[in-house]
């Protein structure tokens, strides 16, 4: 943990030449998110739209540049051994190199969301959305925190938004078919 902290704080040295420069701009996926958008909802399964999300991810992740590539694995490295103050850290670098860079405030949010700090965890997700409307996986954050606040009616709202996009989405059991209904 010692070099693991050690190799995070040279991310950060590193951080200050890298930030003299200017990430360059995430690049145009919106004819490969048409493609993919298309083929999760022709899916006839959720089996058959798993590849056309997983093609998403992969869209969704590829950072503009090496710099910004290598803080969004750190920070999601920190999140998977629930470090989130790490994550935050890492991911607030991404986010301030990269403010154009739509996965960097998703991937904040959720480790936001996962340390509690749900107001903050909403403004980086509206944030994502902002850049990449079509995000499905920031509604769907966007879904479960809404929900986590007590904030049904927008979470519906929100929810049937996701799912006009991705008819498969895992939290679909959220949604509402009759009045008065608990999501």
């Amino acid at each position: 943990m010692i070099l693991r902290n050690l190799m995070f704080s040279s991310l950060f040295l590193a951080a200050a030449s890298a930030q003299a420069e200017t990430c360059p701009d995430a690049r145009d996926i919106s004819s490969e998110m048409d493609a993919l958008l298309h083929g999760v909802q022709t899916a006839r399964s959720e089996g058959e739209a798993r590849p056309f999300v997983n093609q998403m991810w992969q869209l969704w992740r590829d950072a503009p540049d090496q710099w910004a590539q290598e803080l969004l694995q750190e920070g999601s490295d920190r999140i998977r051994v629930a470090d989130y103050r790490g994550a935050e850290a890492a991911l607030s670098a991404l986010i301030s190199y990269c403010p154009t860079y739509a996965e960097g405030y998703n991937q904040r949010a959720f480790s936001r969301f996962l340390a509690g700090d749900l107001e903050h965890a909403l403004r980086d997700l509206d944030k994502a959305l902002t850049l990449r409307p079509r995000h499905v996986a920031a509604l769907a954050g966007r879904v479960l925190t809404l929900h986590a606040m007590g904030k049904t009616e927008e979470a519906q709202s929100t929810l049937r938004d996701a799912l006009a996009l991705n008819p498969w989405l895992p939290e679909r059991h959220l949604l509402k078919t009759s009045p008065g209904q608990d999501i």
